[in-house]
Parts: structure tokens; sequence; C-alpha cells
């Protein structure tokens, strides 16, 4: 493993510090946590923790004995010094000979000795790194020290390979208890450079915060070599059966059969994440995927992000989904047996005070196809299949020293129901489209940008499709949460497969379209070119029918409902002169939605209209405006707050009614009017 420790680069970062009043101390322990935290191979998605002890100021101004700890939410590649909580020293060693320390009052604890109350909670494993004496530690998920000691033997190949530059714990789950054991191991071999935690990890320590990341890189290192010295390894291929479906085909089947072992919340979804590199199709290509793909995570902390096991899925035949489909629906509901078999058993070892988590898998393996993380919104989607190419990458090192073999049950449930996790359950409330995946036609509009915000701000991914290739940069760069802009021209079916296709891939699948791209010309109905009535439906009407079809595509692929949303403006139902080209397809639009509410009811779908009227947008744009009022012959502002209430309608407002919609699952063949109203655009 290379060492990437810079003297310049350290001096940097001390300056930097320095200017800012921080200590030379924490300087370093930024500067390593980060040289750590940047390396796949020893920690991913904040795994891993580090520490230093030094002396800060406490409120009065007075020095105190202290000891910095990476703090819960912080991951140690991006860290900064406020993600460096500091704790009275002494007061923590003090416990050192308590025979028990619960994990609340032991969080507590950690927290009433903060220098600063107001700073995040320190890492679980504080109390080990304080009961350490080194000033510097550094504790990392090394893929090659898990290789190693995720085996039957895992300890005496440790001591093989490490003899006394280490000290070995046997597993024992993070906490007090690992604290009194880690200390223990040290002060019997006070020599060690590093102490081996079996199936979790490595600590390092040392005086210099060079010397702690140096004793990191050369432990790993050693495990490295101990590895490239045994035979390669690779499962032996399956047997070939055939030309395999695209990713994009069994995305929504996965996600739908998955979704549906979520029981219990009809709002619950899953977003995909899809791998496929040359190491991932190596493994899920083996003949025995289904016995090492799915023996159990290579660390505990993965648990939480992925589950104990994987769900190996068929192998998915070209041209015969139904199949895939039924074999897929079979195996999900094998895995969510096997997972409530798992807990009720588990929970009743710990007396029945558990609350049981979803039963859904996180991970995926496709054989000949890749891997599929999936997570309650895309961030864990993406977070669980890192896990699992760091998970395969462990298994096939395991392999090649011996044979992988991870954590015994008890032991991980125990992690994965951990008091503190179950303790965060009870306080999180899902936003209200976590999980959804939406598409927005018309994205880089008005009207798109801020339906495509609302939603994300709910929780949504989004996809935004649009033709102006630099307006949807620049909307994507508008929306605060995961967004994939996609070049989509909705007058070409080629272009509009394509850019479902790339959603499917992104995300997995689709729960809501919002069909809102729309062009507007005006032309007396009496002398208007048949060319520009064709070309007004094709973007205001047929445009809408194939966004619609293909939605509807995938919601049946998923069979978990959907929604179809259509903005078909006041001009369905209250036309204004000279303004036939654009109401004629906006009204066969509202009959599109209400033939899909038909249609689409018995499969969960819901189709509902927004009919929106003198929104200021790239559609009516100034111009246009100014027509619009001379041909009523009042003025802008009287025009565009020409209604019932005497105010002007927002494209934010036709946004609320679009999220209103996507939460309505009860709601469907409605049409809601966001114009400040109208009577002669009133539909009852």
């Amino acid at each position: 493993m290379k060492n990437y420790w810079s003297d310049d680069e350290a001096s940097a970062i001390i300056l930097d510090h320095e200017s800012r009043g921080i200590n030379e101390d924490i300087a370093l322990r930024v500067y390593t946590s980060r040289l750590v935290g940047a390396e796949p191979e020893l920690v991913i998605h904040g795994g891993g923790n580090t520490s230093v002890k030094t002396v800060c100021k406490d409120f009065l101004g007075h020095d105190r004995d202290v000891i910095c700890v990476k703090g819960s939410g912080w991951d140690l590649a991006t860290i900064e010094a406020p993600g460096l909580p500091a704790l009275h020293l002494s007061p923590l060693g003090e416990v050192r000979g308590w025979e028990r320390l619960s994990d609340e009052d032991m969080t507590a604890f950690l927290r009433v000795n903060l220098l600063d109350p107001k700073a995040p909670n320190p890492s679980v494993e504080t109390l080990l790194h304080a009961f350490l004496p080194h000033k510097f530690v550094d504790h990392s998920h090394a893929t090659a020290i898990l290789a190693v000691s995720d085996q039957p033997n895992g300890l005496n190949l440790c001591r093989e390979i490490f003899a006394d530059r280490v000290a070995i714990v046997p597993y024992v789950m993070a906490g007090f208890s690992l604290a009194k054991e880690t200390a223990d191991a040290y002060e019997a071999n006070p020599e060690v450079e590093g102490i081996i935690l079996e199936k979790h990890g490595l600590f390092t320590f040392g005086e210099s915060a060079r010397q702690s990341y140096d004793r990191m890189i050369d432990l790993v290192t050693e495990a490295e070599k101990a590895i490239e010295r045994a035979p390669d390894w690779a499962p032996a291929p399956r047997s070939e059966t055939g030309s395999v479906a695209r990713p994009g085909e069994i995305a929504p089947i996965i996600r739908g059969a998955c979704v549906k072992a979520m029981a219990g919340d009809e709002r619950a979804r899953l977003v995909l994440d899809f791998r496929a590199s040359n190491q991932i199709m190596t493994f899920v290509n083996g003949r025995d995927l289904e016995d090492y793909g799915a023996r159990g995570v290579v660390t505990p902390d993965h648990i939480i992000r992925t589950k104990n096991n994987y769900l190996i899925a068929p192998a998915p035949e070209a041209g015969d989904l139904e199949t895939f489909k039924q074999g897929l629906g079979d195996r999900v509901a094998a895995f969510s047996a096997r997972y409530d078999a798992y807990f009720e058993a588990n929970n009743q070892r710990v007396g029945g005070v558990k609350t049981k988590l979803d039963a859904a898998p996180r991970v995926v393996l496709a054989p000949g196809v890749g891997l599929f993380g999936l997570g309650t919104n895309s961030k864990a989607a993406k977070i669980a299949a890192d896990l699992a190419e760091i998970t395969i990458d462990t298994v096939i090192k395991a392999e090649r020293v011996g044979r992988f073999e991870p954590l015994e049950e008890p032991d991980l449930f125990d992690m994965e129901y951990w008091s503190l996790e179950q303790a965060k359950l009870s306080k999180s409330k899902p936003a209200p489209l976590e999980g959804h995946i939406a598409v927005v036609t018309g994205g880089a509009g008005a009207i798109g940008l801020a339906t495509a915000n609302l939603f994300a701000a709910n929780g949504a991914a989004v996809a935004l499709f649009d033709i102006d290739e630099d307006g949807l940069e620049r909307a994507a760069q508008a929306i605060d949460g995961p967004v994939s802009p996609i070049l989509c021209d909705l007058t070409d079916a080629g272009s509009v497969e394509a850019a479902f296709e790339k959603v499917r891939l992104a995300y997995g699948g689709l729960d809501i379209l919002v069909s809102n791209a729309g062009a507007a010309w005006e032309a007396p109905i009496d002398t208007m070119d048949e060319a520009l009535l064709r070309r007004s439906f094709e973007i205001n009407f047929f445009a809408h029918q194939r966004a619609a079809q293909a939605a509807f595509a995938i919601f049946l692929e998923q069979g978990t409902g959907g929604a179809l949303l259509f903005n078909v403006s006041k001009q369905a139902v209250n036309p204004g002169a000279r303004f036939g080209a654009y109401g004629l397809p906006k009204a066969a639009t509202l009959f599109l939605a209400r033939q899909y509410a038909l249609e689409g009811g018995p499969h969960g779908v819901r189709a509902n209209a927004v009919n929106a009227d003198r929104i200021q947008s790239g559609l009516l744009n100034e111009d246009m405006i100014k027509r619009r009022a001379e041909a009523r012959g009042v003025d802008k502002d009287a025009y565009l707050k020409g209604n019932l209430l005497g105010k002007e309608v927002t494209a934010q407002d036709v946004a609320q009614a679009f999220l209103h919609h996507a939460l309505a699952l009860k709601t469907t063949g409605d049409v809601t009017t966001v114009d400040g109203g109208n009577v002669a655009a009133m539909l009852r």
C-alpha cells in the first residue's frame, strides 16, 4: 500500500490551521485522517476513526488535557477540525476499572465530558482511543487485514503474518468491553505497533501523526504481501446459458420485488445503484456464487448498510424476463423469510425488545449482469454498492489465503440491532418522497425546475428531461439533491426510449412522471397552417403519450403502481382567441390523463392533471405576455393577476400541485386548477 505522507503538505496544513488558531497536533490529525480516509482499501463511507491527545482551552480559557476524536457524521476523507470534538481526557481514564458501562450510559458519559457541548457525538470507540497511552491513534477496516482475519483460523494466520508486531483481540462488539479488552492486549504487549481486532479492523498508534500513519500503511502492506504470496483465486465460471438481459431491463423488476419485501409501508421505495466492473463480473459469474457470494459481511460495520447476506438473483436470459421475474420473486420471498426467522430467533435471545427492520435485500448480485446496491435514497444505494464492491475484493483476497468466513449471526444481529442504532430509528422520519424516483419533462423550464426542486427537497431522486442541453445543466446545478440531467427530444421515439433507459440505469426504475414539456404558438384557427397544428400536437400531445407509455411500462415491470402527472393548461377547458394550436392538443392531453386513470387503476397507477394558467416562463415569455395582455386590453400586471384572487400564480404554485398529486395515493382522474380563480375554466 502506498504511503502518501508529504512533509510539504503536512507543513502547509499546519500553517493553515495555526492561522485559524488551531494547534499543530490537531492540524496533523486532520492531515493523516484524510490520508487514511482517501484510501478505500482502508476505510469507506464514514468508517474508521482517529484521535489525538493534546491541550485545548476550555470555555474559561484554561488549558485542558483532552482527546480529540472523530465525531459522528464526519468522514475521514474530508474531515475538518470541528469533526474532531475534544473531550476531557482524565475522566475518561477513570472508568477503565469499571466492570460494566452500557452503551447508553457510555454515550451520555462522553457527551458530559465534551469541551464544547454543541460538538458532534464522539466516536463510540472513544474510550478505546483514550485507554491507549499514545498521542495519535488510527483505526481502519483495511481490506487486507479483514481478508486474513475473516478465516476459520484467522487469529493463527494473523500471528503467522505479523509475529510480535501486533497484539490480537478476538472479536468483541464495539463499546466499553472492546475498549477494555484492547487496552489489556496492548499492556500485555507494549512493544507492538498495532492491534488487530478479529473480523473488525486494525488499530495503529504512535507519538507522532506520521508514526501512527506509517505503521498503518506498513502493517496493511504486510497483509497484502501475504495475500500476494498465495495463489491467485477466481471462482470457477458458471455454465454459459446464452445471452443475458440488459441491466436496464431487469433493474425495475429487482426494484419492484425488493420494495414488496418492505411490507407495511405503502410509500416505501428503494433506489438502485448499478455496478459491473471486471472484478464484479468475474465474481457474479462464478458457478458457486450462491455459496461464497452470500456468506455474510466482511466486517460488522457494513451490516447496517447492506444487511448480513446478499440476494443472489437468477441469471436473466434475454427475451425471457417473465421467467426471471418469477424466479426473482421466489428468491426475494425466501430471503425475507430467512431474515424474519433470523430476527425472531435473535430477538428472543436478547429479550424480545428490538424493533424489526424491513426484510428487503440491500445488495443483489445478478449473474451475467452485475451488482445492484439498494437504499431508501440515492446516497444509501451508492453506499450499499460501494460496500459490496469492497466486500467482493475482500472475499477474493480471503479465498486466496484460505476460506472467507464471516462472524456468526448472533454477533451480527447485535450490531444490526445495536441499541444506539435502534434509538436513531425512533427519531428518524423519512421525507415524504424518500426512495421515490421522478422524471420531470421540460426540466430546464420554470415549472419543470420548480417541480424538480420541490420533489428533491421532499426526498425524491429526479431525472430531468429537456432538449436544451445548456439549460439542463443549469437546472441540475440549481437542484439540491440527486439529479440526472438527460437530453431528450420528446418528439422522437428513439430519444424517449434512450432517455428512460438512462433512468433505469441511474436509479433502477420510476415512480412518478411529471409530463410537463410544452410549447405555444399563436394563430387564428380559420387560417392556421396545418403544419403548425401538427407541430403543436407533436410536443403538446404525442410527447405526453410517448413519455406516459414509457413510464407505464416501467410501472408494470415493478408492480408497485405509479403516478402519471400531466400539465394540461387552462386552454384545455377555456380556450383563448388565437390560441387554438396550443389549446387543441392540450384538450386531448386532458382526455389522455383520464384514459390512463381508467386503464391504470387496476395496476395501481394514478393519473392526474394540473390545469395552470399565466405562469411566467420560457413558454409564456415577455413578448407573449405583452400580446395576450393587449388582446384583453390590459397591462402586464393586470393580465398576470387577472383572476378571482387578484394574485400572480408562479411556477412554485404549480409545483405544489404536482407534489400534492404525487402524495395523494387515493386520487386519480383529477384535474387540479392552479390559476388564482377563473370562472370560465372551472370544471364543475
